[in-house]
């Protein structure tokens, strides 16, 4: 990935996940946060996984990102968009709300 593509993605994502690393870890905690999206395997859902990564992503200095983070910052970028274009009429307390939280997005924000 080219810095300038570097760049636009470590902006986008600084936008888009609008959790602190302190919010999203506690978020993770949750049973809401386990409650929701497509198990990966191993009984963890994708989403929550993510977050975790976002949470090591959020906390590194930008110099010290790695290019495996860039692409998990694209994909989480992707992510966001696409499911925020769904919003139900009923944010609190849905499933939309708390998966868009386990990957750093809190739409009440």
């Amino acid at each position: 990935m080219k810095d300038e593509e570097k760049d636009e993605v470590f902006d986008e994502f600084r936008e888009l996940v609008n959790m602190t690393p302190a919010e999203l870890e506690k978020w993770l905690e949750t049973e809401e946060s386990k409650s929701v999206g497509w198990d990966s395997g191993d009984g963890e859902s994708v989403g929550h996984k993510s977050g975790e990564r976002i949470v090591e992503i959020r906390r590194k200095k930008r110099s010290d990102l790695s290019e495996p983070d860039f692409e998990h910052m694209r994909k989480v970028i992707g992510y966001i968009k696409r499911h925020r274009a769904q919003r139900p009429k009923e944010v609190e307390g849905s499933n939309w709300e708390y998966s868009l939280k386990n990957w750093g997005h809190n739409p009440e924000k």
